[in-house]
């Protein structure tokens, strides 16, 4: 045994010392030794100790998930930095072309069995929302701003506080949803609490049709409605958006399409332009990679958001041309999920322990190692939110984007 872990210990090294060229890792290994792995280029400089051979073989055999793995264990723990500081360090260095050895391999076979992975029919769709927005809305509370808004925030000036950053994301996509008459009929796909759909019934005399697929978030959303006398404007439904059978004015979908799937996106947009009157709009906001087509880090896929994906632009605009729908609005947010990320970490670090109460050390761990890693995706590995604005009218939108500053106020 003990020279079996001697040969993983010295591939290990192998590989580290090929793979670090930014910064300055330094690894603790499990027997008591220490090993440092200086980059040619500038870079963090972080330190790990590995307390355990499991780990040590996790992280060569498949670091993608074997790290998040080690962290949640504690078998893998930063040493005299944060864990910010340790994954900025990974994270940046495995967006290098050589890499990791392993972790190549393992991203060809993860795009290979992608279609797979991401195959989201009614049934499953239902199951995989249920494992990350149905963990109970006591986790939640800890993080969200007051609206329970589970999405990019918009920093416009990048002063705001998350509340105020969450107000003005609703406010940009509500100026893009050209809400210019009272009683238009929206569909909310995928509305999450309830947040976006009652601020449209009651600050722009909206009426709404918000529908999930989690039954928690359905409740809450229901019971937000009546407490607020909204009932008569706003109604929430558990449905899966393929049974459609009604037209709408205006569609917003925020921080859904991410759980649609590769194979799902022409019967998206399909639906998308079924469900709209001749002269309506909608509004897609989605997190989204500029670095082309590519898979879900597995330890997401795993822990977080099985079944979801965070697509290429190139992947998506194909489907809206063949549903025959114009993008009448395209706009990239680059790092106002990194600072909406950073609100929620910051927050969840604060009501840490309350986390571990409702569940447990464990938990925790995933669950901030999953705002960090999030975080680092939009600073250091291309991740990005885009907006599309959609119709299947080439005149339902005025011949500039004026309006929008106009209709926020500014």
């Amino acid at each position: 045994m003990q020279e079996e872990e001697h040969v993983l210990k010295h591939l290990l090294d192998m590989v580290l010392r090929q793979f670090v060229s930014y910064g300055c890792l330094s690894v603790y290994w499990s027997d008591g030794s220490f090993s440092q792995y200086q980059g040619k280029r500038p870079g963090p400089q972080a330190a790990l100790r590995l307390t355990d051979a499991r780990a040590e073989r996790a992280l060569l055999l498949n670091p993608g998930l074997g790290v998040g793995e080690a962290y949640m264990e504690g078998s893998l723990q930063p040493v005299d930095c944060t864990l910010y500081c340790l994954l900025e360090l990974l994270m940046l260095n495995a967006m290098e072309p050589a890499g990791h050895v392993s972790e190549r391999l393992a991203s060809t076979l993860r795009y290979l069995r992608r279609g797979w992975t991401q195959f989201n029919p009614a049934a499953r769709a239902r199951r995989n929302v249920a494992h990350h927005y149905d963990l109970g809305n006591d986790l939640y509370r800890l993080f969200l701003d007051k609206d329970w808004q589970y999405s990019c925030a918009y920093f416009r000036y990048g002063t705001e506080t998350l509340d105020e950053a969450q107000e003005a994301k609703k406010r940009h996509i509500a100026a893009k949803l050209l809400l210019d008459g009272p009683g238009l009929e929206v569909l909310d796909i995928g509305c999450g609490w309830g947040g976006m759909a009652l601020t449209l019934a009651r600050d722009y005399g909206a009426v709404v049709t918000g529908i999930t697929l989690s039954q928690e978030q359905l409740a809450f959303a229901r019971e937000r409605a009546r407490r607020e006398g909204l009932e008569g404007r706003v109604r929430f439904e558990l449905l899966d958006y393929r049974h459609l059978r009604r037209r709408f004015d205006r569609i917003v979908s925020v921080g859904m399409f991410e759980h649609v799937g590769i194979g799902h996106y022409r019967q998206f947009f399909d639906v998308v332009k079924s469900s709209l009157k001749p002269d309506g709009v909608a509004l897609i906001h989605s997190i989204g990679r500029n670095d082309g087509p590519g898979t879900t880090n597995p330890w997401v896929n795993k822990y977080i958001f099985p079944g979801g994906y965070s697509p290429a632009l190139s992947e998506v605009l194909p489907a809206i041309e063949r549903a025959g729908l114009w993008v009448t609005d395209c706009e990239v947010l680059r790092l106002h999920y990194a600072k909406t990320l950073a609100c929620w970490s910051e927050r969840f670090a604060a009501h840490r322990a309350e986390a571990v109460a409702l569940y447990d050390e464990r938990f925790a761990r995933m669950f901030e190692f999953y705002l960090t890693a999030s975080e680092l995706a939009f600073r250091v590995q291309g991740h990005m939110n885009f907006q599309l604005q959609l119709s299947p009218s080439l005149e339902a939108v005025p011949l500039t984007r004026d309006y929008i500053a106009a209709a926020e106020g500014g």
